[in-house]
């Protein structure tokens, strides 16, 4: 079975570092909690005259390479390749590409070692990657074909009003993928 992991939002955590860097560069200004995120895109969740200071955290240089591990994510991902489970990292880099990309295969040689970067797959279109099962914190992923893939949402503040497709997080995963894994072997 191959499963798909999204890396920003889902292995790297992204929202927790970009409230972090908000706060040191802008102490005056309080940052959008996550819990009050409402929207996928963390720009939208900021009035129009402060979107530009949002965009300029995430698209800096060390931004994306330094992200911590979402809490049991890297556990997660070792149980699943010991299970035999073919695990891809597909993640769709910034518009903003130029420190992103690189940024990415850096995390990735980081936290799980320089031959996982062999499964980093970048895309602007994940609905043209095979696989059975995508994890991803996007709520709508739309592209150029039906995916093949089911999507499973992980768990966030701005999909909470998404109730058609399996939810995951990386406290429940064993029991959300145990469902998926039976079922896929039918």
């Amino acid at each position: 079975m191959i499963i798909l992991l999204d890396q920003d939002g889902v292995l790297a955590d992204f929202e927790h570092a970009f409230i972090d860097a908000w706060r040191a560069r802008h102490p005056d200004i309080p940052p959008v909690a996550f819990e009050d995120r409402k929207s996928f895109y963390i720009r939208q969740d900021y009035a129009p005259e402060l979107r530009g200071m949002a965009e300029a955290i995430y698209t800096a240089p060390g931004f994306i390479r330094d992200l911590p591990p979402v809490p049991g994510a890297l556990d997660a991902i070792k149980e699943l390749l010991a299970l035999g489970m073919d695990v891809r990292i597909c993640s769709s880099p910034l518009s903003q590409f130029e420190n992103c990309v690189a940024e990415k295969y850096l995390w990735v040689e980081k936290h799980l070692g320089r031959e996982a970067t062999n499964r980093l797959i970048l895309t602007k279109d994940k609905t043209l990657v095979h696989g059975h099962l995508l994890i991803d914190d996007k709520p709508l992923i739309e592209g150029a074909v039906k995916p093949r893939w089911k999507h499973i949402l992980f768990d966030a503040p701005y999909n909470r009003e998404v109730s058609d497709r399996p939810r995951i997080s990386w406290q429940n995963w064993r029991n959300v993928l145990a469902g998926e894994l039976y079922t896929a072997d039918e």
